[in-house]
């Protein structure tokens, strides 16, 4: 749905549009929600326990799930992309505090996290579902007002139609002049001079994908004076950007198996955590889903001390305003991923050797807090890898699609989840036809430990093929002294941008 979402923001809607209308239908999905909890003639049944749910509660409930899916779906994206847009990077202060901004996005992303494992989940399991869903629907509609409330002071862009018809327009031109000869002059090639251009920014030339070039070739310089087929013409600035679609896609597969260990967290982390002892004191037992608040702090905790203290130190160490490279926050991250399933290795063999003592009690003798090195160690991890893809993608896609960006940095988790299911699957089929499977009945008849080895493994060899594809990216660069050819009313003009 983010992809969809991203989409409308960018060609038709505009992102302030799309945050509203998808923060409406959130709304009226988690209110729907509510109802099917507490309306009589929606509630489940009437009984205290329920052997089978009315049709009418099992319709309604699923209309609510997938209303707040959709709305999911126009809210993620557009709202952090909408955020980042209040930016002007033409000015060197507000770019610094673009930079800055996923860091903050994120640290208050994880204290709603922290108070939605937490506090929200604690009503769920003491008061009822419905309480929660309560609250939920007041926190969702209050953030709604005062989103509508900034309406005056926010800066909007105007979307300029469909952002795939342009990358379209550049590979049919491509294709059509494959058989020219490549330029060695780059005045050859077609842009506008930055006094034409209303709105967006000019790229420069870059040596990649050398074939795509072949679509901004003039061939007509006769004729160049009058308006220009874009199916058969593109500027430097679209062949660019088709670039930088086409050069997304090997760090957007790279990055998947950072994603698979970031599935563990959420599943097999918090599993582990019901098979040990949750008890705190006084009779206080912690859920197994506020397990996941300590991934969120060791998130909030390396935030904070990355934006405070690492980037002003690798500011003045490297000259580079964002401190590091992008992709290279992104691969530091990726090293946390493979020490946190070293840990989770480590810990979850400590816990089967506790099994095999004292099968009986099983491993309830541990401390749930076992498990908070590897949660903390995958949210310090999360800080820099997480952070560092929303940034990329939406910093090095075109101008008029960085919520599509911001989609696809959503598909990386995404799809990371489903590769994760289909591995496991996989995995449980290969280890059962050549032994006993790693995957039992439960944890306990289970060896899960070789399953994070395999996953840090992965990762492992994966980051070396990252590092291959990080050292060899051109990163998006806006045009500031560039020579190309320019189609205008006095024929042939060489414009320096």
């Amino acid at each position: 749905m983010p992809l969809l979402g991203g989409f409308l923001a960018d060609a038709y809607l505009g992102r302030f549009t799309t945050v509203f209308l998808s923060s409406v239908v959130y709304l009226l999905g988690l209110i729907l929600l509510t109802m099917s909890t507490f309306v009589p003639s929606l509630k489940a049944c009437d009984a205290a326990v329920c052997l089978e749910p009315r049709k009418v509660h099992e319709v309604v409930f699923f209309i609510a799930i997938y209303m707040i899916s959709i709305g999911t779906g126009g809210h993620k994206p557009s709202l952090e992309s909408f955020g980042a847009d209040q930016f002007d990077e033409n000015h060197s202060e507000e770019r610094k505090k673009k930079m800055s901004y996923f860091n903050w996005w994120n640290f208050g992303l994880c204290c709603g996290l922290l108070l939605g494992v937490t506090v929200i989940v604690y009503v769920q399991d003491r008061v009822g579902w419905g309480a929660a869903d309560i609250i939920l629907a007041a926190v969702m509609a209050s953030s709604l007002a005062i989103f509508i409330i900034g309406r005056p002071f926010y800066r909007y862009h105007v979307p300029p139609g469909s952002p795939l018809t342009p990358m379209l327009q550049v590979l049919v031109a491509a294709i059509k002049k494959r058989n020219l000869p490549y330029p060695s002059d780059l005045a050859e090639l077609h842009e506008v001079p930055k006094s034409r251009v209303n709105k967006g920014r000019l790229l420069c030339h870059t040596e990649s994908l050398k074939f795509l070039d072949k679509a901004a070739i003039v061939e007509d310089w006769e004729n160049c004076a009058e308006k220009q087929d874009p199916w058969t013409l593109a500027t430097v600035t679209k062949v660019e950007e088709m670039k930088l679609i086409l050069n997304l896609i090997p760090i957007w597969l790279a990055t998947l198996p950072f994603g698979i260990s970031v599935a563990q967290t959420a599943t097999f982390f918090v599993k582990q955590g019901t098979m040990l002892d949750r008890n705190v004191g006084n009779g206080l037992e912690i859920p197994p889903a506020s397990i996941f608040a300590l991934s969120a702090f060791g998130m909030i905790v390396a935030v904070a001390i990355y934006e405070k203290i690492l980037v002003p130190v690798l500011r003045r160490a490297t000259g580079n305003e964002r401190g590091i490279k992008i992709l290279q926050r992104i691969g530091f991250g990726m090293l946390f991923s493979i020490s946190a399933m070293v840990v989770s290795a480590l810990v979850e063999r400590k816990r089967l050797g506790v099994v095999e003592k004292d099968p009986v009690k099983g491993s309830l003798s541990m401390s749930v807090f076992w498990l908070a090195p590897q949660f903390i160690i995958i949210g310090v991890g999360d800080a820099f890898t997480l952070v560092g893809l929303q940034e990329y993608f939406y910093d090095q896609v075109p101008d008029s699609m960085r919520s599509l960006g911001i989609a696809f940095y959503l598909s990386v988790i995404g799809a990371a989840n489903f590769i994760s299911s289909l591995l496991i699957t996989a995995t449980d089929h290969v280890t059962g036809r050549f032994g006993k499977s790693w995957f039992g009945k439960d944890l306990n008849s289970s060896r899960l430990d070789y399953f994070y080895w395999l996953i840090a493994g992965m990762i492992a060899a994966n980051l070396m093929v990252y590092v291959f594809l990080a050292r060899r990216y051109s990163y998006k660069n806006v045009q500031r002294s560039m020579v190309v050819a320019d189609c205008c009313e006095d024929g042939f003009e060489v414009s320096m941008a």
